[in-house]
């Protein structure tokens, strides 16, 4: 008899651990929605217009068109937008390589990633006038594709990550240079911010073996963050934030700092991760997603799935509170994602795929 009742009692145990695995799972990427995101950069990738340029003119002769100026990183609306959309594509493309049956996005990317337009590309960051010209936020994600060209076992994807390092390799020159001069991190809740930045450089330094940079970042993270407490999270977001100062940090933190060491550090700054309801974390309302400045609330939504995600990693017993909760962060703004408007479009789809490949 008490054998039966230990079965049973087992068996209950199962079902309820299975329940609560199904409840902490995070959300991932899937062929439905990978053909979705797939869709956004491949269409915007060579529309030139409109675009905002955002540099700073030294005479007549710098006025040209996107193209001219940046003949591989043109399309999207601006220039880092161009950029994470290549790296949208080639992350799915390396995942779901079906999604380009015809080849013609393969094409296009031969056509535009060449020596020829890189040395274009790079004689305008070596312009005086333009030396900090996208300034983390456009660099970091320039790391992003090059980690996941070089990751790629394809011999395309080989060629395009040679025709990059140059530049590549320049503005993580910059990078470190820039590191040591600034006193004070950037915290706020848009391209600027430090912590965000810090968080893709990291990841490209480490794979591919930048060891300066790599070294460069974690300790100037020490440096920017170690001291900081209770951040707190009921003064986000802010009206256009898609980042959260709070949580990037803590992110970026979890990279570069030993796990018990993180934790100890995380208790004091964010306690509030800590608690088993968070109520001042729930996902951020759009009003207009025609307006290109308010729908930065969808992709702050994102990318606190993503930190979310990566903070519970590095400490799983926070999993039951931080993974439910990115992902209904996801599942708020994920149904948003099309085509139907641009100020969105040329954009939101990186920051879905960053999260649901974390």
């Amino acid at each position: 008899m008490a054998f039966f009742l230990s079965c049973d009692s087992g068996d209950k145990r199962k079902e309820e651990n299975a329940e609560d695995t199904v409840k902490v799972a995070q959300l991932t990427l899937n062929e439905e929605t990978a053909k979705r995101i797939f869709e956004l950069p491949t269409h915007c990738l060579t529309i030139e217009y409109p675009n905002k340029l955002g540099q700073v003119l030294g005479s007549d002769t710098d006025l040209k068109s996107p193209k001219a100026l940046r003949p591989i990183f043109y399309g999207c609306f601006d220039w880092h937008s161009s950029v994470h959309g290549y790296w949208s594509i080639v992350r799915l493309l390396k995942q779901y390589p079906e999604l380009d049956s015809d080849g013609k996005v393969r094409q296009l990317l031969k056509s535009h990633i060449t020596k020829e337009n890189l040395a274009v590309e790079l004689a305008f960051f070596q312009d005086e006038n333009n030396l900090s010209f996208e300034r983390t936020y456009g660099w970091a994600w320039l790391f992003k594709l090059q980690q996941e060209l070089r990751s790629w076992r394809n011999t395309d994807a080989q060629e395009w990550a040679e025709t990059l390092q140059p530049l590549v390799d320049l503005l993580s020159e910059r990078t470190q240079q820039y590191l040591s001069k600034l006193v004070y991190p950037i915290r706020t809740g848009q391209h600027d911010n430090t912590a965000f930045s810090l968080t893709l450089m990291y990841e490209y330094a480490e794979e591919t073996g930048d060891m300066a940079l790599l070294n460069a970042i974690k300790t100037n993270s020490i440096r920017f963050f170690e001291h900081d407490k209770n951040c707190n999270l009921a003064y986000e977001p802010s009206g256009y934030d898609f980042l959260s100062p709070c949580l990037e940090e803590a992110y970026l933190m979890s990279k570069v700092m030993p796990k018990d060491a993180y934790q100890n550090w995380l208790v004091i700054f964010m306690p509030v991760l800590f608690e088993t309801e968070i109520e001042t974390l729930q996902p951020a309302i759009v009003s207009d997603r025609t307006d290109g400045k308010l729908v930065h609330l969808d992709g702050l939504n994102f990318s606190r799935a993503n930190c979310l995600y990566g903070i519970a990693r590095v400490l799983p017993e926070l999993k039951h509170t931080l993974v439910p909760l990115a992902n209904a962060h996801i599942d708020f703004s994920l149904k948003n994602i099309s085509g139907d408007d641009y100020m969105g479009s040329h954009w939101l789809g990186s920051f879905a795929l960053l999260a649901l490949s974390n």
